[in-house]
């Protein structure tokens, strides 16, 4: 089944405009994170988080086919989302820049199959790399989550190019 729209006649596209249209859309922010077959720890900081379905319990999120972090997350049967709080605005930079060692003292425990859990999350999701999806210039993963928790705190917010918490 073709499941692809047919397209209007091309136009020239602006993407800077477009990267400043969708700035206007406020998002959580997440930490991906996962072990590898060494034992080291990996993660990278995501807006690109969704639901997709309850039943299975389904969620998305996105990466550049050209990341580094590529081979890792397509790799790995196993990651946690941890959806950061709106203290822990430090971790998102920190995980978002290329950094030896991004885990040095971060609080963190193990998941049931040894994925990092960050300390602090308003919310984290351990899932299994059910399937992913390339689309444009990324991959869509899907995640299959096996367990979840969550806190009562205010979530950390990016909005405009900026991490922003909401108003109380």
């Amino acid at each position: 089944m073709n499941t692809r729209s047919p397209r209007a006649p091309a136009q020239e596209f602006d993407t800077t405009h477009f990267r400043q249209a969708l700035s206007q859309f406020a998002t959580g922010v997440t930490v991906i994170t996962t072990r590898l077959a060494d034992g080291s720890f990996r993660g990278l900081t995501a807006s690109s988080f969704n639901s997709v379905s309850l039943s299975p319990p389904l969620v998305l999120w996105s990466l550049g086919s050209v990341a580094n972090s590529m081979p890792i997350f397509s790799g790995n049967s196993h990651y946690v989302i941890n959806v950061l709080g709106a203290d822990q605005a430090e971790l998102a930079q920190r995980f978002s820049r290329r950094t030896p060692n991004p885990f040095d003292d971060v609080e963190y425990e193990l998941s049931r199959t040894g994925q990092p859990i960050l300390k602090g999350a308003s919310a984290w999701f351990e899932c299994h790399n059910r399937s992913r999806y390339p689309e444009g210039d990324h991959v869509i993963f899907v995640g299959e989550v096996e367990q979840c928790a969550f806190a009562a705190q205010p979530p950390l917010i990016f909005h405009n190019g900026k991490f922003n918490t909401p108003p109380a």
